[in-house]
């Protein structure tokens, strides 16, 4: 856990899991990066992020989600995101990212494509 953040990964099928909750922000946007950079490097390009439990993500989350992108598309992968509640979507919305990742509603249907 980084201050109010946990990021937790596990595999199912093809894909890396990764569960963020709390509030990401410039104290812990490194390790969450971190963490999606790791799954990329094992060989999982497939990452699916589960932001149902995520209340706050500020500029600096955003681009660790960006620069996650930008490394599994290079290895062939993409990024979905699952649950993504309104306040966390605004801040895509409003920087135009939206148009850079896949959204689910649900986790299965995040890993059922």
């Amino acid at each position: 856990m980084q201050g109010g953040l946990t990021v937790s990964v596990h595999t199912q099928g093809t894909s890396s899991i990764v569960t963020v909750a709390g509030e990401i922000d410039v104290d812990s946007a490194a390790a969450v990066r971190d963490r999606l950079f790791e799954c990329v490097e094992r060989g999982s390009v497939r990452l699916v992020i589960d932001c149902s439990e995520l209340d706050f993500c500020d500029s600096t989350g955003l681009n660790a989600f960006l620069a996650a992108r930008l490394r599994a598309q290079a290895a062939g992968g993409a990024v979905h995101l699952v649950g993504v509640q309104p306040a966390v979507a605004r801040v895509f919305e409003i920087t135009g990212a939206v148009q850079g990742f896949t959204f689910h509603e649900t986790l299965a249907e995040a890993v059922g494509e």
